[in-house]
């Protein structure tokens, strides 16, 4: 990620270098919180246990192996942009808007949780879409969009367990 005044590289692909930092930053913060939600999710996967186990066990993994396919693509276009993606726990716990969940929850809150993860991350991907729009940043938008539809899609999903 760009930070204490990292000398922009030099690229030409039509964004210039203050819009591409203002893009890494917020890409850098997704990538932080899509990190955070798989270790979550895949914690929760090794740990759920209850009368749901075997539908949640199943879930989760489905969920986790796709936050992970994810976290590639995401540092991917950071790369391309011409910064490099934040790789540590250290960075990730700087930059990541979610937080950890102490402990382990039983099965009705690991989804509670998995919820509001969701739903933060795609906050944090909607909150990039106005620096992506006004950059004529089309292959970070089109990797936002893609983001939002699994983030919104799987907190519904999750939701619907809750509900009676």
């Amino acid at each position: 990620m760009a930070s204490k005044k990292q000398q922009a590289p030099q690229i030409d692909i039509g964004i210039d270098s203050a819009d591409r930092e203002k893009i890494v930053k917020g890409l850098s913060v997704l990538l932080a919180d899509s990190y955070t939600l798989y270790l979550m999710t895949h914690n929760f996967h090794w740990n759920v246990k209850g009368p749901q186990f075997n539908s949640l066990h199943l879930m989760f993994m489905t969920q986790y192996t796709e936050q992970w396919n994810a976290l590639d693509m995401i540092a991917e276009r950071i790369r391309a942009l011409g910064y490099p993606a934040p790789g540590t726990y250290k960075q990730f716990v700087k930059l990541a808007t979610i937080k950890e969940v102490e402990g382990v929850p039983n099965a009705t809150e690991m989804v509670r949780h998995l919820v509001a993860a969701q739903e933060a991350t795609a906050r944090t991907a909607r909150k990039l879409f106005p620096v992506v729009d006004a950059a004529n940043d089309q292959p970070t938008a089109d990797l936002l969009t893609q983001r939002l539809e699994v983030h919104e899609k799987t907190a519904w999903m999750l939701r619907s367990l809750l509900e009676d």
